[in-house]
């Protein structure tokens, strides 16, 4: 991982370059007029504890990284020196199995969307598993795997599909790009090819997040860094279909996202991404990061220190934000924030659900379950994964 830009800019920023050109996104426009980006900070911002959303930790050992969810709901895969698989049968996940890989130590997760295969971003590329092998268990640890996919780069962290389960999109955070692979092909052939890479988006300095618009037109990545020289980072949204043709370019525009961006989910109208260096959520509009990136920063509300993880739940109407303080800033502590999106999109930061000190240390990765009533977070420092079931609005 990239250490933390300690820099912190007094000014504010709010720059948006267009790349390149496509059609406008199907979704509603918003009424916010545009707000500049925030500049890097370690101030956050106070709210009431929240006392009514039941929080559940169980042992996730091996520094979890990666989570993700069945498609039926009925299991939890966590990945880090391990995999890992909990059922979700009650309202604490009940290890099922673990399984480790000699020298290997995996990062983001991804489901197929047809529910068959997990991928496990690690070092060179992502390893793939079958989900209904890795479910159950088999002759052996490495049972459920099925192959690997090679890219020309390293640091991989976070990783996609594309609607139809065609293509993976892969970040390099060593590598500073996206690469993209033709996992049809990969799955057609039983893996046997060395690799099955088409090529790479160029994307800024540590590129991290990265997460698919829901009508399936468009890639959101997040850079940590613009360049050498640009310590904000940047939002790069993506022609999906002409990164599987042409991923070099690919790319529609490039707009500054405050200090460390690290993570992104997509609504029809909104993409959010949490800004690790400047302790803030921010919101874009979906439509006018093709349309007018000048002006796609529409919201934004301060949170805890160091903001990693990010889920979208409760009918998308609340976004879960872990605030990881993996920077251990004097008078933090890391918990969860609870924000709330208004029917306009607006954002307000309900409260925290504060982890104590013997719990939840660093939440990095979280997910929603199929239903969106549970969030699943890996707590990397101190080796859990924690279930939040959401209550009522508070």
């Amino acid at each position: 991982m990239r250490g933390f830009i300690a820099v912190v800019i007094a000014s504010l920023i709010s720059i948006g370059i267009v790349v390149g050109a496509t059609a406008t996104p199907n979704s509603a426009q918003l009424d916010h007029s545009a707000v500049p980006a925030p500049g890097c900070s370690t101030a956050v911002t106070s709210a009431p504890t929240l006392h009514n959303y039941e929080t559940k930790f169980v042992s996730a050992l091996g520094a979890p990284f990666g989570v993700a969810t069945s498609h039926n709901g009925r299991f939890a895969f966590v990945a880090g020196e391990f995999l890992e698989v909990y059922s979700l049968a009650s309202a604490t996940p009940a290890l099922v199995r673990e399984d480790s890989f000699a020298d290997e130590s995996f990062s983001g997760l991804a489901l197929s969307p047809n529910g068959r295969y997990l991928i496990a971003a690690s070092g060179t590329g992502v390893i793939v598993f079958d989900v209904a092998q890795v479910e159950h268990g088999g002759a052996g640890p490495t049972s459920g795997l099925v192959g690997t996919l090679v890219g020309d780069g390293q640091g991989s962290i976070e990783a996609a599909f594309s609607p139809d389960g065609r293509y993976v999109f892969v970040t390099f955070e060593d590598s500073d790009n996206l690469q993209v692979f033709d996992f049809g092909d990969a799955v057609v052939h039983n893996f046997s090819s060395a690799s099955y890479l088409l090529g790479s988006v160029p994307l800024g300095v540590g590129p991290v997040g990265v997460a698919v618009s829901p009508d399936g037109r468009y890639l959101y990545a997040t850079s940590e860094e613009g360049n050498d020289s640009q310590t904000e980072g940047t939002l790069t949204t993506i022609d999906l279909v002409e990164a599987e043709r042409s991923p070099s370019h690919a790319i529609v525009s490039t707009v500054s996202a405050g200090c460390s961006p690290v993570r992104v989910v997509a609504t029809t109208r909104s993409v959010y991404v949490t800004a690790r260096g400047s302790d803030e959520l921010l919101e874009f509009s979906a439509s006018k990061l093709v349309s007018n990136p000048n002006g796609a920063l529409e919201d934004r509300v301060r949170v805890g220190e160091a903001p990693v993880g990010l889920a979208l739940a409760d009918k998308d109407s609340t976004i879960i934000v872990g605030d990881s303080d993996r920077f251990d800033v004097p008078g933090t502590t890391a918990n969860l924030a609870v924000v709330k999106i208004a029917d306009d999109g607006t954002l307000k930061l309900a409260g925290y659900l504060e982890s104590p000190r013997w719990s939840g240390l660093f939440p990095r990765d979280m997910t929603s379950t199929p239903d969106g009533n549970t969030v699943l977070i890996s707590d990397f420092d101190s080796d859990q994964l924690e279930a939040v079931k959401l209550a009522e609005a508070p």
